[in-house]
């Protein structure tokens, strides 16, 4: 049976039932040069703040998505939900929300020393992406399993799970030829509310994606080396 024919159930309190795996090894020169191939193409990738309204292929953002939902989780509850917004006004509605909340932040809710750091980014309350953009994928973390019927069932390593999902979603948009960013408007309570979400889903960030402007600039800034951030034992 395909995946695309399976249908997840909850799998809580169901015993261990293993299944045997066995992929084909790749050759020692062909997986170093996918290796260098991959380095070299992520290193390419930047966050875009300046979108062109052109349309983007609708399959290849679901196929991204479809990606990053193949990310490991806690006791594998899969804990995530990807809202694609398409909708020209409902991103409006978010964008606005979004502003306001950004504005309240600016003005001192942030704090003089995370200001600075933000400096050099260029980042402000104005959050034009959000509408130039034209898909919004908002993703929210599962607190907990929410049954049909109201029941509840905690999920574990929540925050872990959803995040390596997004960076498994980032990856897959710009090997696409996609330009995405991570906003994370504080508080995002109100992305439930006009995305109508149920109580056991909580915002964890917005992801506009597009094709960058032909204006598009970004900031000036250098990575650190591999070896400032890798230590080897």
């Amino acid at each position: 049976m395909s995946p695309e024919t399976q249908q997840w159930t909850p799998t809580h309190g169901q015993p261990y039932r293993p299944v045997a795996y066995r992929p084909a090894r790749m050759p020692g020169p062909e997986s170093l040069a996918r290796a260098a191939e991959l380095r070299a193409r992520m290193d390419e990738r930047r966050t875009v703040r300046r979108f062109s309204p052109d349309p983007v292929p609708e399959q290849a953002v679901r196929d991204a998505i479809a990606c990053a939902a193949t990310a490991p989780s806690g006791a594998h509850q899969q804990p995530w939900t990807f809202v694609l917004v398409k909708d020209p006004a409902v991103r409006q509605q978010i964008r606005a929300a979004a502003e306001q909340e950004e504005q309240i932040s600016y003005d001192g809710r942030l704090g003089d020393e995370w200001l600075a750091a933000l400096r050099p980014i260029g980042t402000d309350a104005v959050k034009t992406h959000l509408t130039d953009a034209p898909a919004l994928i908002v993703v929210f973390q599962q607190r907990y399993w929410l049954g049909p019927n109201g029941t509840k069932r905690k999920h574990y390593y929540v925050d872990e799970s959803v995040g390596i999902a997004v960076g498994m979603l980032l990856s897959a948009l710009h090997l696409s030829g996609l330009a995405a960013l991570i906003h994370t408007p504080s508080p995002m309570r109100f992305l439930a509310h006009v995305l109508n979400r149920p109580e056991n889903e909580k915002a964890f960030a917005v992801i506009p994606v597009g094709y960058p402007a032909e204006d598009c600039e970004v900031p000036d800034l250098v990575r650190k080396s591999l070896d400032q951030v890798l230590v080897e034992v």
